[in-house]
């Protein structure tokens, strides 16, 4: 049987998820003998899934197609929470997939981007699943970075974060917000084998960051939900927002991140003052309006 390309995803998320195992944690003896490599080995995989070893190797190869029951098994043996558990699946499901078709560019309906533009005081953009940036409010502009500047296949959130320093200075987490989006991407597009723009925006960055390239072999993975962010904005200073995912029930592969704050902190006073300066002329010198 030949290697199918996309199925190594599922190899790859294997042999990761093993190596964040030790042998003692999982219940079996250590060797005493001093290993190379951290984690658990095949054989102690298939042990412990009652499979073979020369079955388990084929299965990181990506040689052969798991069954259900397998993949219920290898599940519990790696200790995969919920998240994990679903991405696991649906890597094992592209072998079931059509070949990969050429997806239309994304656009947005008017009814969402006039509700974005009524939101004058939160923050708020649209974003796709490999992070691209589709729509924006003025706020999410001044928060963030104007996306309206940044050329269209350049407009990717991950990309802003690995190659704009900018982004660095305005994520306090910097790191931890970057690995976050990753996971995130590679989770909403574990459906989307073979897509060539994923490989190209991969590729490149890949090329660029050696941080990038580590955190994506990681096959790490993130639902994106919600969460809380600490942002240093050059204009207004420290920003504690929660954030907000809104899934869209036309495009589900579309989802509005709303960045808000509980009225009464500071932080709800800065966006007030963000707003007015996003929306007065002299904004570009960066001051803010009396």
């Amino acid at each position: 049987m030949n290697r199918d390309p996309h199925r190594n995803d599922l190899g790859e998320f294997l042999k990761a998820r093993r190596a964040e195992l030790e042998p003692v944690a999982v219940g079996l003896p250590e060797s005493g003998q001093r290993r190379r490599t951290a984690g658990l080995r095949r054989e102690h995989v298939a042990v412990l899934a009652s499979i073979t070893t020369y079955y388990y190797a084929r299965l990181e190869q990506g040689r052969i197609q798991p069954s259900q029951s397998v993949l219920d098994i290898l599940a519990r043996v790696l200790r995969l929470d919920d998240d994990q558990r679903t991405y696991l699946y649906k890597l094992a499901a592209e072998h079931d997939c059509p070949p990969p078709r050429r997806r239309p560019r994304i656009k947005v309906q008017p009814q969402l981007q006039r509700m974005l533009d009524d939101m004058a005081h939160t923050p708020a953009f649209v974003i796709g699943p490999r992070t691209e940036i589709v729509a924006w409010n003025a706020m999410g502009a001044a928060l963030v970075a104007d996306f309206g500047k940044i050329p269209e296949q350049q407009r990717y959130y991950v990309r802003l974060l690995i190659t704009d320093p900018t982004m660095r200075e305005l994520y306090a987490d910097w790191e931890d917000a970057t690995r976050l989006a990753i996971a995130q991407m590679r989770m909403h597009n574990a459906n989307n084998p073979g897509d060539a723009q994923m490989a190209a925006l991969v590729g490149e960055l890949s090329v660029r960051d050696d941080q990038f390239r580590q955190w994506w072999a990681a096959h790490n993975i993130a639902v994106r939900d919600t969460g809380s962010k600490h942002l240093r904005h050059p204009v207004v200073g420290d920003l504690y927002l929660d954030w907000n995912a809104i899934t869209s029930a036309a495009d589900p592969d579309l989802q509005t991140i709303v960045w808000t704050a509980e009225a009464g902190t500071s932080t709800h006073d800065n966006l007030r003052l963000l707003a007015s300066w996003a929306a007065d002329p002299r904004s570009t010198t960066g001051e803010i309006p009396a």
